[in-house]
């Protein structure tokens, strides 16, 4: 779930809900994830179906409507060991408890916060760096941004609009004034 959200940028509630016939995972090369459903946790008092989790379609979006999300072989690879290894819930999620529920965010909060303990030092474990799970989603789209990906790529892949994508992400891509200072001469040149 977590790989889901750094190599795709899922959002937590979209990995939560992401099911087998979501993925196309080839043998080699780069896969795609198209997202339809998702699993956001409310409360049983604030979903239509009394449970803690209701499923919907995707944020910001019309019900029925689909991301295609691009995924890296990294991914792909741990995707189909992960299905090969543990298989689908009934509804085939690919993300479970041991009973077949959804995933409790405080579950994977309380998982996450250990695992920053293996593979940080103290003083990162310390600071606020990948604090959440949801920042393994802003680390994907500032790779993005600061790999080059043309910020409207970046925006369809991560399903935000391209003014809120560069208004939360711009800070990321700050820094990078020689590699355009050397793009536009390179283009200037040409």
């Amino acid at each position: 779930m977590f790989a889901c959200m750094y190599f795709g940028g899922l959002r937590p509630a979209e990995a939560a809900g992401l099911r087998e016939k979501d993925c196309h995972l080839p043998s080699s090369g780069w896969g795609l994830l198209t997202l339809e459903k998702t699993r956001p946790q409310s409360g049983k008092r604030f979903t239509d179906s009394g449970e803690g989790f209701d499923e919907r379609g995707l944020k910001h979006r019309a019900e029925g409507t689909t991301r295609i999300v691009p995924i890296p072989p990294e991914l792909v690879a741990i995707l189909r060991t992960h299905l090969e290894t543990y298989g689908t819930a009934k509804d085939g999620r690919l993300f479970r408890t041991r009973t077949g529920g959804v995933i409790a965010a405080s579950a994977y909060a309380k998982i996450w916060k250990e695992a920053r303990t293996y593979a940080l030092t103290p003083e990162q474990v310390a600071s606020p760096l990948a604090a959440r799970p949801y920042d393994l989603r802003h680390a994907a789209v500032s790779l993005w941004l600061n790999a080059g990906v043309h910020a409207p790529e970046a925006a369809e892949r991560a399903g935000h609009g391209i003014d809120v994508m560069l208004r939360v992400y711009a800070k990321c891509i700050d820094g990078q004034r020689e590699i355009a200072n050397q793009r536009i001469e390179g283009a200037l040149a040409s």
